[in-house]
C-alpha cells in the first residue's frame, strides 16, 4: 500500500482536529478506487478507551463476516460500561472477497484516527464503513435522516467528445438505473450501454445499503439521478450518500460478466422475459463448458490445482480432517443422499460446514460439479457461500460451505425447535427465500433453476437470516429456451405437477416449490401431511385451497402462534401469494421477482385472479384437478 499523498494526509490531519466534514481526494488504490470522504464525529464518548475498545471488536466482526461469509455488507454491534457503537460496511458487488477485505482494511486503517466522537464515516468508490452510537443508520440508513451530511457528487474531467450525444444516453441510463435497483433482490445493479455514435461504452453500477426499505432505496436513487445530471457532459461521475452509491464511466470498473439483466425491472417491460445480449450470454455459456471440460480433466487425472474452480478455495483434505475430528458422529450436521455434512472448527475458531459426498453413489460427482460450478462465484445475502472444495482422498468429494448456526427451517416447523419462531421471523424468512430465488432466476447473466427448493434446504444464520442451500441438482436454462425437457429430479410434495408428469422444467417449478414452502412455514405441517377432517384426507396444499374457497384460510396459520389481527391480515395475504404461486398451469405463475413485489405490495396481489392448482397424490405421483 503506497504512502498517502501529503496533501490528502494535510486535508485528513484538519478534518481529524476541527470539526466533522468530508474532503475528497484520490488513494489511487486498485483495491478502494477513488477516496470520496472521511466523517469523524464531535460527541464526546463516556470513556474513550472503552469506547475505542469495543469499536474495535465491532470492526474486527465485520472483517470476519465480509471474509468468511463472502458477502458484500455486514453489521456488528457491542456495548460496554455506557458506551455502544452500531457499525456498517459494505462493498460494490462487482469486487472480490479479497478486494472488498483489502478496501476495507485500508478504510479501517484511516478511520480509526477518529478518537473524538461517538461516530465516523469513510467511503471510497469500491466500499464504505460507518459507526455511530445511534442504531436508527444501522436498521435503515434513509438519507434524510442525515441532515447535517450532504451528498457527494464528483465529476470527471474529461469532456465527452460529443457531449450532447453521451448527456442523453447516460440520463436514459441512468434513468434505467434510479429504477431497476430498488426493483432488485440485493439492492444492487451493473449494467453497460453503448454509444453508437461514437463506438464506446459506459459502464454504470447502482447500489444501495442492504438494510434499507425499497422506498428509500428509491428515494436515495432519485437524488442521485437529479445531482448526477450535473456530471453528464463528463466521461465518469460517482454519487455518494449515506444510504445509496452510483457511479459511471466510459473506462470498464467491472467485467462484463458481472452485469445485471435490468430490463425485468424497468417499466413498460414484462418481467417475465428476460433479454440477455447474445454475446454476453455466448460468453458465458463458452465459460461454462469450457470449466466443465476442466473439471472433466481434473477428475481424469486426479489432481487439481486452486485455479480449477474460480471463486472456490482448495482445502488440505488432512485439514479437514482435523476440523471434523476426523469426521467423527458427534460433528455430523445431517445427512443427505449422496453423503453427510459436518461441522468443521479450523485453529483460528472458524467454523465452516463440510459436505462429503461418497464418490461410489453415481450422481455424487454431478453433485459435486454443479455445486462448484454454479455457486464458486455467486454471492447473495441469501444463497449459501460455496467457500471450497478438496477430493485429494480417494474415496470422497467434499466442498467446504459457510456454516449455519441455526441448522435448516424444517427444525423450526416441525422439528425439536417447532413453535420458536414468530411471526415476523417467518415472514422475513419467506421474503428471504423469494429474493434468493429472484436473484438466480432474474439478476444474473444466465438463469439457474434450483429444482429442490425445501424447507430442509433452508439453512439460518444466528439472527434467522434464511439462505438457500444445496445446489446438487440445479440447472441453467439457456436465454432462449422457455423451459428444459428433463428426467423428473426433486422431492415429492414440493415439486410441479408439470415436470412430474411431463419433464417440463422451467423458473416456474421453484416457483411452485417456493409456494409450497411458505404454507409450511405459516402452517408448521409438511407437505405430505395427510390430515383427516372426517370427510376427507387432503395434502397441505388441497386443504390450504378448499378453506380459501370458503374464505377460512385464516385456519391453515400454525396454532402456536399467536397473531394479533393485524398479523392474522398479513398472514393470510401471504397465504394467498402462496395459492398464486401453485396454479396451474406454469404460465399464469408469477415470476419470483414479481413475488417480492407482492411480498412488499399488497396491490400487486389483489389484481391477480386465483385459479384451482393442480393437485398432486405424492404416494403414487397421480395427478388430478381435484373436486
Amino acid at each position: 500500500m503506497g504512502s498517502l499523498p501529503m496533501a490528502v494526509a494535510v486535508v485528513l490531519l484538519v478534518l481529524l482536529l476541527t470539526k466533522p466534514g468530508f474532503s475528497q481526494s484520490n488513494y489511487g488504490d486498485d483495491n478502494t478506487g477513488a477516496f470520496i470522504g472521511l466523517f469523524c464525529g464531535r460527541d464526546g464518548v463516556t470513556s474513550l478507551p472503552n469506547f475505542i475498545n469495543i469499536r474495535n471488536s465491532t470492526f474486527n466482526e465485520l472483517r470476519i463476516q465480509l471474509l468468511n461469509n463472502g458477502v458484500s455488507f455486514a453489521r456488528a454491534q457491542a456495548s460496554s460500561a455506557g458506551d455502544s457503537v452500531n457499525a456498517a460496511a459494505q462493498c460494490r458487488r462487482y469486487l472480490t472477497v479479497d478486494q472488498c477485505v483489502r478496501c476495507f482494511d485500508v478504510g479501517v486503517s484511516q478511520i480509526t484516527n477518529c478518537t473524538f466522537g461517538k461516530g465516523g464515516f469513510i467511503s471510497f468508490e469500491n466500499c464504505f464503513i460507518r459507526y455511530e452510537s445511534f442504531a436508527d443508520f444501522y436498521i435503515d440508513p434513509y438519507v434524510t435522516d442525515d441532515a447535517n451530511r450532504t451528498p457527494n457528487v464528483i465529476c470527471g474531467n474529461q469532456s465527452a467528445s460529443q457531449p450532447v450525444v453521451f448527456n442523453q444516453v447516460v440520463d436514459g441510463f441512468l434513468s434505467n438505473i434510479r429504477d431497476a435497483t430498488p426493483k432488485t433482490s440485493n439492492f444492487y445493479v451493473a449494467s453497460t450501454r453503448q454509444i453508437t455514435s461514437e463506438n464506446e461504452t459506459v459502464y454504470m453500477t447502482g447500489q444501495c445499503v442492504e438494510s434499507i426499505s425499497q422506498t428509500n432505496c428509491q428515494t436515495c436513487m432519485s437524488s442521485a439521478y437529479d445531482l448526477l445530471k450535473n456530471c453528464f457532459q463528463y466521461t465518469k461521475g460517482t454519487f455518494f450518500n449515506v444510504g445509496c452509491f452510483v457511479r459511471y464511466s466510459d473506462t470498464p470498473f467491472f467485467n462484463v460478466n458481472q452485469t445485471t439483466d435490468i430490463t425485468s425491472f424497468l417499466k413498460g417491460h414484462s418481467s417475465k422475459v428476460a433479454i440477455i445480449a447474445a454475446v454476453a450470454a455466448g460468453v458465458v455459456f463458452i465459460i461454462l463448458l469450457l470449466s466443465a471440460g476442466l473439471l472433466y480433466r481434473a477428475w481424469k487425472k486426479s489432481k487439481k490445482t486452486d485455479q480449477d474452480f474460480e471463486g472456490a478455495l482448495h482445502y488440505n483434505f488432512h485439514d479437514l480432517q482435523l476440523a471434523t475430528n476426523n469426521f467423527s458422529e458427534e460433528n455430523i450436521l445431517g445427512r443427505g443422499g449422496f453423503g453427510e455434512v459436518y461441522k468443521a472448527v479450523f485453529d483460528d475458531n472458524n467454523v465452516v460446514a463440510v459436505k462429503k459426498l461418497h464418490v461410489q453413489h453415481a450422481g455424487a460427482k454431478g453433485e459435486f460439479e454443479n455445486e462448484v460450478k454454479l455457486i464458486s462465484n455467486i454471492h447473495h445475502r441469501n444463497l449459501l457461500r460455496l467457500l471450497g472444495w478438496s477430493s485429494e482422498g480417494s474415496d470422497y468429494l467434499i466442498l467446504v460451505l459457510e456454516y449455519m448456526p441455526n441448522g435448516s427451517l424444517d427444525q423450526f416447523l416441525w422439528g425439536a425447535k417447532r413453535g420458536t419462531l414468530n411471526w415476523n421471523q417467518r415472514y422475513e424468512i419467506i421474503f428471504g427465500i423469494a429474493r434468493g430465488l429472484a436473484h438466480l432466476h432474474d439478476e444474473l447473466d444466465i438463469k439457474i433453476l434450483h429444482r429442490d427448493i425445501k424447507s430442509s434446504n433452508i439453512l439460518l444464520s444466528d439472527d434467522f437470516k434464511p439462505k438457500i442451500a444445496d445446489f446438487g441438482l440445479a440447472r441453467f436454462q439457456p436465454e432462449d429456451q422457455t423451459h428444459i425437457s428433463t428426467k423428473f429430479a426433486g422431492t415429492l410434495g414440493y415439486t410441479a405437477p408439470e415436470y412430474i408428469n411431463r419433464g417440463v422444467l422451467s423458473e416456474k417449478v421453484d416457483t411452485y416449490s417456493f409456494g409450497i414452502v411458505i404454507l409450511e412455514i405459516i402452517s408448521g405441517k409438511r407437505s405430505t401431511e395427510v390430515e383427516d377432517d372426517g370427510q376427507s384426507m387432503d395434502y397441505l396444499l388441497q386443504k390450504t385451497w378448499k378453506l380459501y374457497e370458503k374464505k377460512m384460510h385464516i385456519k391453515i396459520i400454525d396454532e402456536t402462534l399467536k397473531l394479533n389481527p393485524q398479523e392474522q391480515e398479513h398472514a393470510t395475504k401471504i397465504i394467498e401469494i402462496a395459492l398464486v404461486c401453485t396454479q396451474s398451469p406454469a404460465s399464469i405463475r408469477p415470476t419470483m421477482s414479481e413475488v417480492v413485489l407482492m411480498l412488499q405490495e399488497d396491490q400487486l396481489l389483489e389484481k391477480r385472479q386465483l385459479t384451482r392448482p393442480t393437485f398432486i397424490n405424492n404416494q403414487d405421483r397421480r395427478i388430478y384437478r381435484g373436486p
